[in-house]
């Protein structure tokens, strides 16, 4: 929907991302991320307060974040930005939640090997039928013989 507020946080999980189903078969997996700013006073630097995002996946990326995010782990994640308020007891609570559109690794304190996963049938233009180069967009063939310009020349492109 146009309009949300985009929001992009790095923190760390607090726990494994759990999946779900809902009735119709649509897999959501949440989680939720914890950031702490840290703030400098004086010469010492200091944590500031915490918050806390749940954050849902939807479809195919659900099961591959359930798959791997796990406690601890150190996350960025993209998505839009909602507050959600209820009552509970007499009190309205609030909660501040992101329907995440892209999720990953912070590689600033760890490494990550990334497998690119075939798409299911009817969502694109390849998938995991037949050789699979052939449908793979991002898949590149050796040059047939040493030609000008190509990689197999010792110059430089441009």
């Amino acid at each position: 929907m146009a309009g949300e507020p985009l929001i992009t946080i790095i923190g760390n999980a607090t726990g494994d991302a759990e999946l779900r189903f809902t009735p119709s078969g649509a897999a959501v997996a949440t989680f939720n991320v914890a950031v702490t700013p840290r703030v400098k006073k004086g010469d010492q630097w200091t944590d500031g307060d915490t918050t806390f995002f749940r954050c849902s996946v939807w479809r195919e990326m659900a099961e591959q974040v359930a798959e791997t995010v796990t406690k601890g782990m150190r996350l960025i994640v993209h998505g839009r930005f909602k507050t959600r308020q209820w009552e509970k007891d007499g009190q309205t609570r609030t909660s501040v939640e992101i329907d995440v559109d892209e999720v990953g690794p912070s590689l600033r304190y760890a490494t990550a090997k990334v497998q690119k996963m075939a798409r299911s049938s009817g969502s694109g233009g390849f998938g995991n039928s037949g050789s699979g180069q052939a449908d793979d967009p991002w898949a590149t063939s050796a040059p047939s013989g040493p030609t000008r310009g190509s990689f197999n020349d010792d110059e430089a492109p441009f």
